[in-house]
């Protein structure tokens, strides 16, 4: 498998242990914010899941059905993910409300405590290699999957603090509180990943940044016979495409305009890595 694959597969496996710790914690203290996390876990299962299996169609190698890759798979498996933390918050909301109104008190705080506190150091290593590996790889599944655990440490810690406070003031109402708190996170959690994964779908440009590299790059070969217009680019998956228009002396022969393009797109592929270049050479 790739390190994409490979990086995916620790994820599922990680929530999904989390997830038999959360549930079985929040059943045995009745606390409605382990349970939160335990459904937050389960959407970050259901993310994991969603995440292997995009990286891995994404890696396929372009054919005649799909001539420009399977790149975009990745961004629309990110915006699945967004939307399913969305539910999730929403129901933690509700059943937090529930526990308001008829509110119960809460036993085995250590026990609660003790798991959210594993829970955090997990993810903590997990989401840091996911990171890693999608910060290399330009995969934006694994970074959304990565957004997702780094949230899910804060929430757990943010959870096991409530339960501290539960167990020094005896305010069992805390618990709820902390749920609609640790949702709150959660949907902010969720219109970030959306905006990012939801962008490139659109064909966005790249970022600014990028932009002015790859102007920088070609300004270097422009001469008066050399100028360039119509600079285009977009992301899809981890791959860069980048197309423009290159006007060229009429004297110029085709192997000196073609060496040229080949110089041009080389450095941008160096400077820029996963880079798609596409070069229309014109004459003054």
């Amino acid at each position: 498998m790739s390190k994409k694959t490979n990086a995916a597969s620790l994820s599922v496996i990680s929530n999904t242990l989390l997830i038999i710790l959360k549930l079985g914690a929040g059943i045995l203290s009745g606390s409605v914010s382990i349970i939160s996390e335990a459904i937050h876990s389960f959407m970050d299962l259901l993310a994991a899941i969603i995440a292997f299996l995009s990286v891995r169609i994404s890696d396929r190698p372009a054919d005649d059905r799909h001539p420009y890759g399977h790149w975009k798979i990745e961004n629309i498996s990110g915006v699945v993910e967004a939307l399913l933390i969305f539910v999730a918050a929403i129901w933690i909301i509700f059943e937090a409300v529930h526990k308001i109104l008829k509110p119960t008190e809460i036993e085995t705080i250590g026990l609660g405590f003790t798991v959210m506190c594993i829970s955090a150091a997990v993810n903590t290593g997990v989401s840091w290699y996911l990171y890693k590996v999608a910060k290399s790889t330009g995969s934006i599944a694994l970074e959304a999957d990565a957004l997702h655990l780094r949230a899910d440490v804060f929430t757990s810690l943010g959870v096991a603090f409530g339960l501290g406070l539960i167990w020094i003031t005896g305010y069992h109402l805390l618990d709820p509180i902390v749920a609609i708190l640790v949702s709150i996170l959660i949907l902010k959690e969720s219109y970030i990943l959306l905006m990012k994964a939801y962008k490139p779908l659109l064909d966005e440009s790249l970022d600014l940044e990028e932009i002015s590299l790859i102007r920088s790059i070609i300004d270097k070969y422009c001469k008066e016979n050399i100028k360039y217009h119509g600079l285009r680019t977009r992301r899809a998956g981890n791959f860069r495409y980048v197309d423009f228009h290159l006007n060229l002396d009429e004297n110029l022969t085709v192997r000196d305009a073609h060496e040229l393009c080949d110089k041009i797109e080389a450095d941008i592929k160096q400077s820029l890595v996963n880079s798609e270049v596409t070069i229309h050479v014109e004459h003054f």
